[in-house]
Order: C-alpha cells, then structure tokens, then sequence
C-alpha cells in the first residue's frame, strides 16, 4: 500500500530509515559511508547522469540526516549537486504566439522588452524583462508563460533565488521554514534537517535507565496520517518505539484556546501565536505587527511545558506535519519545553527501523482533547477554537472578527490590510500552509481528505468542552 504522495519522499525516507537503523544499533558512525550503496545498489537504473552521481546526492542527505538539533542555522537546506535540472526561463513566448495584430503585450510592458520580428511574433528581451507578467496576462492566445524553477514557485515570500551555479539559494532572512519549497522540488534538492538521530539517542536512554520518562507529543494531524492502518495501531507503535506516553497536542490546543480567548477580550487584537512558520512571517515581514503576536506559546510548546512542570527530568519528542517545528524547538522560549521535533515521514522511518508493522498491532487510546482543540490541525479550527473559548468564559459582549488564512498568500493579504488600517479584523488566523497543518511539508500525504480525517477525529471528542479538557489534563499527570 502507497505511503507517499511522491518517489522524492519514498527516497528521502529510505535514507532516514537506514540512517536509523544504524542509530539504534551504535554503528551510525562507522556504516553512515556504505547508506548511499545500501541504497542503490550496483548499477541500477538512475534519474541522473550516473548512479556515481545519485550517491554522492545520497551522500549529502545522510548528512543532513544526522543533523544534530544543537546545529545553528535554517532547517531548511538545499544540496547543491543535486540542483542542476531546472529551466530557469522567466517570462517566455511560446509557438503559440500567432504575431497578431493588437500586440497587446508590447503595450502592456511597461520596459520596452517585448520586440516583434519579420513574422510579428513577439521576443521577449531577458536584458529589460522584470518578471511582472502584465505580457501574459493580457495575451489572447495564452502564448506567454513563465518558466519559474516549482521551488521558487512554491515560495511564496520570494526567499529563494539561484547562486552562480545556478543551484537554489535560500535567503535565511526571509525564510520561515513552512518547507513548501522541500514538498514541491521534483528533485529532492531542498529538504529539512532531521534531528531523528536525536531522538533515537533520547529513547534509548529512556530504554537504559529509569532518570527519566519520555513522552512524545502527537499533531492532531496525526488522524490523517498513516491511512494503511488505524490510528490506534499508530498510537502502539509510538509506544513499541520506547516512548513511556503518548499525548496529543490537541490539549495543549484546548489550553492555548482557553488563554488565547482571554488575552483576545483583553487586549482587543491578536494574530495567533500557534503557527511558528506564520509567526516567524510577522516578525521578518511585518514588525510593527509584533507587539499583537499572541504571548500564548504554541499547543506543542504548552503541553510540553505543562509536562516538564510536573514531571523531573522529562523528555519532549513532538510528531508532527511541520518542518518549521524544528525551527521553533531551537527558538530561546522553547527550547526548555521541547528536546527534539520530527515529522510524519521520520515517524514512518522510526516504525520501519525497528521493523514494526503497525498493521498488526492492538489499539491503544489516545488522550482525549476536546473537539476544538483537534480542529487546530486545519484552517478555520483555530478561529472556531477561540469562538468557543469566549464563549464558554462568559466574554458574551465581545464581538469575535476573525480572518483565517489559508496559507502564505493569504496571510500576506490579511497582515497587509491590517498594517494599512483596512481591515476591522480583529483576530487572524495564520496558517502557513495550505489546509492549515494537514497541507505541512513532513506530512506522508497531502489533500482535501486530511481535513475530512480531522473533523472526524474531533467528532469522536465532541462531548468534551475546553475548560472540561483543560480540567482534566491537569487531573492526568
């Protein structure tokens, strides 16, 4: 059965399975040189010039692969050898371009860069051409396109250019960590650090001695998540891994909802503090709006500082959809909280490193978060999650204006708005990526059925209120 929505995670995976295996087994050191060949083996057939080419690509991600989280720097990296095979084209014309009479794109562009020749097609000139793209839009026969590299297509806050040797470069300056980049390259020449080594490294001390107990932290996402099994089965497989509990991230939600609520009918304005890729957006990209950032930590930042305040000595493993959530476990206010965060795809690696078939494992429960709380993992389910928490504090005069963005573009146009005085918003919403958490980068698959699942996966906790969500958890540990 299909994990994967592309070849590029399958392969991506298999170098973090193999990299796990030796982890586990103290041999990382020693053996990390033979992954690329245990991978492709002999001489098989290869996407690149040679399969010697393919290994040394292979080579790099084993190395980015045994990242340590301790490591300075973006999370996001892009592996230059394995960046050569993208037209970098622009604004092209193309046969269908029919020299007619109008010539409506020489009148749109505004720089003098489009010339006609003897046949009157029309010639872009590279030299002049600014990539505005009032040409293609104005053309009848839909005859200009623009040849943009899908990783600087998919970013959507321009962070991505091409060096000298044009590889892709990332602009750390502008860069949020969403990894929307990292699911869209057809390469696989841009991908996220993983800190699995380190989380390895934490089970098994947890194996070895009884100092400490390690929990692991799951994404509500988690229910769309892994659909070859069921989500008790993936709930016992956490647990076969090492791990002494598994909690959800939906109750740190529910106490987010419950804090968020409150400070909103207090202060009168807040962007929301539960998207570290979003909230990172606002700090590069709009600073007079930082003072409204939400002061609440994020749902995996407050349920693991609610299980460190009470348990000595634990240790927090988030699992996750969010490539920027490694990001935010090396930020200052969160580092105290969270050991180490990994994805969806470096769960399935995990599972498949100690040979677990979760298929053929018994359900276990998993903490019940109030359906407001698990509707966090898609767009809108935060606004409706404050909604109710307003509710249900008695703040029946304060009159909710929220704005949910459905990824990067619309934030920008939301944040704009209110940096302008044109919005009467008075909540937004921030969601970095498409669909909210289910679209993340680290998901295994992505699509309008994630959503469904999460709704669902609420539904079964409809029963249970915030504050009784909240009241409970703090009953628990």
């Amino acid at each position: 059965m299909r994990k994967f929505d592309t070849k590029v995670q399958y392969l991506k995976y298999k170098v973090l399975r193999e990299v796990a295996r030796e982890a586990w087994n103290d041999s990382l050191a020693k053996n990390a040189i033979n992954i690329p060949n245990v991978i492709v083996p002999g001489k098989v057939p290869s996407m690149r010039c040679c399969v010697y080419k393919e290994r040394a690509i292979l080579a790099e991600r084993v190395k980015l692969a045994m990242s340590d989280c301790s490591e300075p720097g973006n999370v996001i990296q892009v592996i230059d050898i394995a960046c050569d095979e993208c037209p970098m084209g622009g604004y092209e014309v193309t046969d269908a371009c029919r020299g007619c009479l109008a010539h409506r794109c020489e009148d749109a562009c505004r720089v003098g860069a489009i010339t006609f020749d003897e046949h009157q097609k029309a010639h872009i000139d590279k030299t002049k051409c600014v990539e505005c793209g009032a040409c293609a839009k104005v053309c009848p026969y839909s005859a200009i396109l623009n040849y943009k590299r899908p990783c600087q297509t998919a970013c959507k806050i321009k962070a991505i250019s091409m060096d000298e040797n044009k590889a892709a470069k990332i602009d750390d300056s502008k860069c949020i960590a969403c990894g929307a980049c990292v699911y869209q390259c057809p390469w696989g020449a841009i991908t996220d650090k993983s800190f699995i080594v380190n989380a390895i490294e934490i089970l098994k001390g947890s194996e070895n001695n009884t100092k400490y107990r390690t929990f692991a932290v799951v994404a509500p996402s988690i229910s769309s998540q892994f659909s070859y099994a069921k989500l008790g089965q993936v709930i016992t497989g956490i647990k076969q891994l090492g791990f002494d509990r598994v909690m959800e991230a939906a109750l740190g939600a529910d106490m987010v909802a419950k804090a968020e609520s409150e400070e909103l009918a207090e202060k009168g304005f807040l962007t929301s503090s539960c998207c570290p890729a979003f909230v990172d957006y606002v700090k590069k990209s709009f600073p007079d709006l930082v003072p409204f950032i939400s002061h609440n930590l994020s749902p995996m930042a407050t349920i693991a500082k609610f299980i460190k305040d009470r348990v000595k000595g634990a240790k927090v493993i988030f699992i996750g959809p969010c490539t920027a959530k490694k990001a935010e476990v090396k930020s200052d206010p969160v580092k105290p909280y969270v050991d180490v965060a990994i994805t969806f795809e470096e769960l399935q690696a995990l599972f498949d490193s100690r040979d677990i078939d979760i298929t053929t494992l018994a359900e276990s429960s998993l903490d019940n978060a109030s359906y407001f709380g698990r509707i966090f993992a898609r767009c809108g389910g935060l606004a409706d999650a404050v909604a109710e928490g307003l509710k249900e504090q008695g703040y029946t005069d304060f009159e909710l204006k929220p704005v949910s963005c459905d990824g990067i573009e619309q934030c920008k146009i939301a944040l704009l708005k209110k940096s302008k005085n044109l919005s009467d918003a008075n909540f937004i919403e921030g969601m970095a990526c498409l669909g909210g958490c289910v679209g993340g980068a680290g998901c295994l698959t992505h699509g309008e059925k994630n959503k469904v699942a999460v709704d669902n996966f609420g539904k079964k906790a409809r029963e249970k209120t915030i504050l009784s969500a909240v009241s409970d958890i703090e009953k628990d540990i």
